[in-house]
């Protein structure tokens, strides 16, 4: 694969990975109070949703134009890891199965973020 090819697809996974993200922690502000009452209802206290809404969206951000790709993409691995077992491990119920799967697999695209950063089209490497 050419160079150039290869950073195009390292900026489109990244945006694709990421875009998951924005687009959840930008819903999550428009129905911020079905929001806390749900995290409450699964063990989760309902202060934490504006880190939650921070972490997604500036997260989101920061992976997709590759600003501090490696620290940022390390805090959204555990961040889906965290989600899984705490929202996804009734393993009885064949979705929240898939859906813990979805973020375990989720989490393993960022490990490799973590491991191999951002790549040339990034800010990281400006």
């Amino acid at each position: 694969m050419s160079p150039k090819l290869a950073s195009l697809a390292e900026l489109a996974g990244r945006i694709l990975l990421a875009s998951l993200f924005l687009l959840s922690g930008l819903s999550k502000i428009t129905a911020y109070a079905a929001t806390v009452g749900y995290m409450q209802a699964m063990g989760v206290p309902g202060f934490a949703l504006p880190l939650v809404i921070a972490l997604e969206v500036l997260g989101a951000a920061a992976i997709i134009v590759g600003y501090q790709t490696r620290i940022v993409a390390f805090l959204l691995a555990g961040f889906s890891l965290v989600s899984a077992l705490l929202f996804h491990a009734n393993f009885a119920d064949q979705i929240q199965t898939i859906m813990f799967m979805k973020n375990v697999s989720i989490a393993g695209g960022f490990l490799l973020l973590v491991a191999n950063g951002a790549g040339p089209l990034s800010l990281d490497r400006r």
